[in-house]
């Protein structure tokens, strides 16, 4: 019975949006200019002011203010670019997506080798990504993703990552997929975000980011080193509104010669550069520092 509601709503839920979707792109963003103020009112607006505040203690209070109203902007943005995805075609999104620096990648590629993973943030519109697949025909793209709480939206976001034909992998499969893919000589490009801060049980690092001793997932590391393939980071811009270029930049191209977290520290280390170019492109929203190395290691203590 419980089964059988839930399929009602995601067809409920899906009918909606994709209706929406079909509303001309500057209603659509007419739409967003409303609402973002109120969400900048509403939403977590002390965390994004302390997080940014932190990050940038240089700026003063006007410019945070900037980056803060610039940043619920483009969130709102963000939702119905989302929405929009529902029915775009897929020049529309070859117009609205482009990438650089994926033939150079894809040349590391070859039969003893034919993994590729590929780091990024929660920058710009990263849900469009997943369109790399138009890019590379050839290729097996693949992707990890954190399973929503909510079994509708689960279904919703899987159907609008796998529409353009790559596969979606749930983080607690990823290394042993993405290793049955390598066993298979299977080209494959795996997009990891890797920004989200961990769960406690899941922290074997922190790095530093935007002033931060930042708890990261090092997942993308472990599994680089244990097949010594290359790792490369996509840097995400907008050119204007609804409009974004991906490019794909060498974090190490032989994990094995680096020591441990060498990879990751660089992947943080190119994020902020990113971030500090165009902070209002990153998702704030996300409570990114609540942990501490502290507490980490009086959890190890306790442990044992």
């Amino acid at each position: 019975m419980k089964r059988t509601i839930q399929d009602i709503a995601y067809h409920i839920v899906w009918a909606i949006l994709y209706l929406i979707s079909l509303l001309p792109w500057r209603v659509l963003y007419c739409l967003s200019d409303v609402v973002s103020p109120i969400l900048h009112r509403y939403y977590r607006p002390q965390l994004v002011h302390t997080q940014l505040t932190e990050s940038f203690p240089d700026k003063d209070e006007a410019e945070i203010h900037n980056i803060e109203r610039n940043f619920y902007r483009h969130l709102c943005d963000l939702v119905v670019e989302i929405i929009k995805q529902c029915s775009m075609s897929r020049t529309d999104m070859m117009v609205h997506l482009t990438f650089s620096g994926h033939e150079e990648m894809m040349a590391q590629c070859n039969a003893e080798q034919p993994l590729m993973l590929v780091m990024m943030g929660h920058m710009a519109n990263w849900e469009w990504v997943a369109s790399l697949q138009y890019w590379l025909p050839k290729v097996h793209c693949t992707q990890v993703y954190h399973p929503l709480y909510n079994h509708v939206f689960e279904r919703v976001f899987l159907r609008l990552r796998q529409q353009y034909g790559g596969e979606t992998i749930a983080m607690r499969h990823t290394v042993r997929r993405l290793l049955t893919l390598h066993a298979e000589s299977k080209v494959t490009v795996c997009g990891m975000i890797a920004d989200q801060q961990p769960k406690w049980e899941a922290i074997h690092h922190f790095g530093t980011l935007l002033n931060h001793d930042s708890a990261v997932f090092v997942g993308s590391e472990q599994i680089a080193k244990k097949v010594d393939c290359p790792v490369y980071y996509a840097s995400m811009t907008q050119i204007k509104r609804g409009y974004y270029h991906c490019h794909f930049t060498p974090i190490i191209l032989q994990p094995k010669t680096q020591p441990d977290f060498a990879l990751t520290d660089r992947y943080l280390q190119m994020l902020e550069e990113d971030i500090r170019e165009s902070p209002e492109l990153w998702l704030w929203t996300h409570k990114r520092w609540s942990r501490t190395p502290e507490q980490w290691e009086e959890k190890k203590k306790a442990q044992h």
